[in-house]
């Protein structure tokens, strides 16, 4: 397994890749978000660690670039700013987990062996809602002509909710199929969901992810959907 860390305080880089070479992984170390997206954007990573507050290119935009690109790579963020508002901004952006300084390395080491663990099922069909297509093989998320490719969180809870379409689908079944047993911080939930919905949005699709009050969620056609 390789591991690219991205973190501009030589310490804390120091001692992430100390942790993770001990449990096996091959880690290459980079202090600035330019070079991280090159190191990114050419190697070959199972997963990736990104502080926020970088220099020459913030990790947030790092990120996202990273996305814009169609890198996939799982990746985790790591950075002192912990309000909800900075934790939305680096999911949007394509982050896979966020975590916040200080950070116990057991729990670090943990959460990066569920994102490398955590590949995609193999290929075999693609699964349809209404006027949307999900592709199994490269996970994009299909309505008439715009798509989007998924990361790994986002395309595990479009399949939740485009297989069961029309179903309930509880918070606590969102974290069992989504988060497969990770711990679920905050607001996150809400967050991918949202994620999700200004995707259909933007996609112009007729389907919809409806609250259901003090029950759940449920993908739906919108009511002013064309027949």
């Amino acid at each position: 397994m390789r591991a690219l860390i991205v973190e501009d305080d030589r310490g804390v880089a120091r001692a992430v890749a100390h942790v993770l070479e001990r449990e096996g992984y091959t880690t290459d170390v980079v202090h600035d978000g330019a070079t991280g997206f090159e190191y990114a954007t050419l190697g070959s990573y199972d997963v990736i660690i990104f502080d926020v507050m970088l220099p020459l290119m913030d990790g947030v935009s790092a990120v996202a670039a990273l996305r814009r690109r169609q890198v996939t790579t799982p990746v985790l963020m790591l950075t002192a700013r912990g309000e909800v508002p900075d934790k939305i901004a680096g999911l949007d952006g394509g982050a896979d987990l966020y975590m916040t300084k200080p950070f116990d390395t057991g729990e670090l080491v943990a959460r990066v062996r569920a994102l490398t663990r955590r590949v995609t099922p193999a290929p075999t069909s693609v699964v349809r809602a209404g006027d949307l297509e999900l592709d199994e093989t490269t996970r994009t998320l299909r309505c008439g002509g715009e798509e989007f490719q998924l990361i790994n969180k986002e395309f595990l809870l479009a399949r939740l909710f485009m297989v069961h379409a029309g179903q309930v689908i509880t918070k606590a079944q969102i974290a069992e199929q989504v988060w497969e047993g990770e711990p679920v911080e905050g607001n996150s939930v809400e967050a991918y969901i949202s994620m999700l919905r200004k995707k259909l949005k933007f996609l112009g699709s007729s389907q919809e992810i409806k609250v259901m009050r003090n029950v759940g969620y449920k993908l739906v056609p919108r009511k002013d959907a064309p027949c």
